[in-house]
């Protein structure tokens, strides 16, 4: 089973660590990561997982990103739109897409402990989805 893998620069950080615990959950179910793309922030996602599901080896692909919380509505607007497209993307390739994008709303002390929860429930998105 091969998927594919966008992280966001933006929080590299945070994201390595997320992109570690996808990592190392693959390697104990007998999935490979045969594509991993780093863009530079959440609105760039939907894009890159486009040009990455168009590939018939992949059974489906792992968003990663954070969008914290701001002053104003952007966040919120942003994580609204990039999540629909992602949905928008599951249907047009019928290819499963797990979800780990902390956010959007997210604060700065609220990120650190969802890190592995969200890069884990990703994967194991894909891998139910798949069965």
């Amino acid at each position: 089973m091969k998927i594919g893998v966008v992280c966001t620069s933006f929080h590299k950080k945070e994201i390595d660590k997320m992109l570690y615990f996808v990592q190392s959950e693959s390697n104990d179910q007998n999935i490979e990561l045969s594509e991993i793309v780093w863009v530079p922030g959440a609105m760039e996602i939907p894009l890159a997982l486009d040009r990455m599901l168009q590939s018939n080896n992949l059974i489906g692909a792992i968003a990663l990103g954070i969008i914290e919380k701001g002053e104003t509505q952007h966040g919120l607007v942003m994580g609204q739109s990039v999540v629909s497209s992602i949905i928008d993307l599951q249907l047009k390739y019928n290819k499963p897409i797990g979800l780990g994008i902390i956010g959007p709303g997210a604060k700065p002390e609220h990120i650190g402990p969802r890190l592995e929860s969200h890069a884990k429930a990703a994967l194991n998105a894909i891998i139910q989805m798949s069965n």
